[in-house]
């Protein structure tokens, strides 16, 4: 099989779907597979995103999202001679002559509209054609999957739930030097909960804000918060309750970090919270899992999935909840080691190599 795969988005972000094509591609590049791999990259990006006698670069001019790009990535990839074309960004070319696998993360704009830009609900309203053109659709999660079949009638046949996983580099890091060097370059002078995710509304930061103000006047702990993550869209309201709520001293935002700061982040935080509104996967808890941080996660969506038995859920509107449970995990030593131990043990159930596989054997099935 000749395969190409749609990694453009790589280069404008490594978060979400970024990091899903760099493990995808990482953990294909693994199997022993002599089908060839067509890795359609931004022109822009010098990324080897892999390397081996079957993996090919082909650079394209048409950037990711863009207005015409149904008129000019066709013409950009019709001479590749493909037999399947990966959409890991929900939306495939439509004119084609070759298979259409595309991968739906979440339907996030769907069921919060009102989150999205006018540039968003542009290219994500496409999605009623992009399920009906796609040969098969792979989704992150059972959540995931039931959602594509409940908002978009989708048959569940047309839909394979592949997990996600985590980059290997988030693991355990049992030296306190790197620790306390990484606490040092970021200013985290107190023990501190991290949150990791780009800011926008659907990631629900305005709710841990306020539980977080809690925590602080009601049980009086010596701790601080951590916010890693670029702004997206519509954030302005999280810095404006960090303001009104005189947070400055007590949450950091941090911005992008680079992946092994990131490592080193999760490894120092006495706990990971992701108060999401909703998620089709959820990769954030699954790094600091892999990493031995125990984590708070949203009880909606994928998250539950995800986690299994190794976090506390709250209600991603429960303010009080929220408050208790970092409350918990950040004094009973008890409860956190053992949040811990079951997190390393549940991280364990993802991999990039096993997804990778799977995504193989559904390339396989279209073939046969």
């Amino acid at each position: 099989m000749r395969i190409g795969i749609d990694a453009r988005l790589a280069y404008y972000s490594r978060a979400g779907i970024g990091q899903y094509i760099l493990g995808l591609v990482k953990g294909l590049s693994e199997c022993d597979e002599d089908s060839e791999f067509v890795l359609l990259q931004s022109r822009k990006d010098e990324t080897v995103l892999a390397n081996g006698p079957n993996f090919f670069r082909k650079s394209l001019w048409t950037p990711s999202h863009h207005r015409l790009e149904q008129l000019a990535l066709p013409f950009e990839i019709s001479p590749l001679r493909l037999d399947i074309l990966h959409s890991p960004d929900f939306i495939p070319p439509f004119r084609r002559d070759y298979k259409s696998v595309i991968t739906i993360h979440d339907l996030a704009f769907i069921l919060y509209p009102h989150f999205l830009t006018e540039e968003s609900a542009r290219y994500y309203g496409q999605i009623d054609r992009a399920v009906r053109h796609a040969d098969h659709i792979a989704a992150d999660s059972l959540s995931t999957k039931r959602d594509i079949i409940n908002f978009l009638g989708v048959p569940e046949a047309k839909i394979t739930v592949i997990y996600a996983a985590a980059n290997s580099r988030f693991r355990p890091i049992n030296d306190e030097h790197p620790l306390k060097g990484v606490r040092r370059k970021y200013g985290l002078d107190r023990p501190y909960a991290l949150f990791v995710s780009t800011i926008e509304p659907r990631k629900n930061l305005p709710t841990l804000l306020r539980a977080f103000r809690r925590l602080l006047d009601d049980y009086k702990l010596e701790v601080e918060l951590a916010v890693v993550g670029q702004r997206g869209w519509f954030c302005g309201e999280v810095f404006a309750v960090a303001e009104t709520l005189n947070l400055g001293d007590d949450v950091a935002f941090l911005g992008h970090v680079p992946i092994e700061d990131l490592v080193m982040l999760y490894n120092a935080a006495q706990v990971l919270v992701h108060p999401s509104f909703y998620e089709g996967f959820g990769l954030p808890p699954l790094e600091a899992m892999s990493c031995g941080t125990p984590t708070i996660v949203a009880n909606v969506s994928s998250l539950p999935e995800v986690v299994g038995d190794a976090s506390l859920l709250v209600a991603p509107d429960d303010i009080e909840g929220w408050t208790v449970a970092m409350w918990r995990v950040l004094t009973d030593g008890s409860l956190h080691a053992q949040l811990s131990e079951k997190g390393l043990k549940r991280a364990q159930v993802f991999s990039w190599k096993k997804a990778a596989r799977e995504t193989l054997d559904l390339y396989k099935r279209l073939q046969a």
